[in-house]
């Protein structure tokens, strides 16, 4: 089992930055890669961006590219999404979640963590 959990969630301004953070532990060796993904109030949980553990491939929705960067830390066990340019479209949970099955982007991961509230304000 792998258990995740994220941090760094909170109320910004539109155009403000913020940095999410998602801890793993437990099976850490057996993740191939590393999601984020968010919901917002009444709509369905979206697909954000993506990273092979240990570093190498990224992918990212056309929604936040260019604004949004994924990046890891393996020392660490931590993934991160650093959010620049933030939108009031972006207010969402923010959701933390990983892959064993050898595919960088997936909408069904193994594992998942318990979420942090991003609200940004106009």
């Amino acid at each position: 089992q792998v258990q995740l959990a994220e941090s760094g969630g909170r109320l910004v301004q539109a155009g403000g930055s913020l940095r999410l953070s998602c801890a793993a532990s437990g099976r850490t060796f057996s993740i191939y890669s590393m999601q984020w993904f968010r919901q917002a109030p009444g709509k369905e949980r979206e697909f954000v961006a993506a990273i092979r553990w240990g570093g190498g491939s990224r992918y990212y929705a056309d929604s936040v590219k260019g604004r949004f960067t994924i990046s890891g830390d393996n020392a660490k066990n931590t993934v991160y999404l650093q959010m620049n340019g933030l939108k009031p479209e972006d207010t969402a949970v923010y959701y933390c979640a990983a892959d064993r099955h050898g595919v960088l982007v997936t909408t069904t991961p193994d594992y998942w963590g318990q979420g942090t509230q991003v609200t940004v304000s106009s």
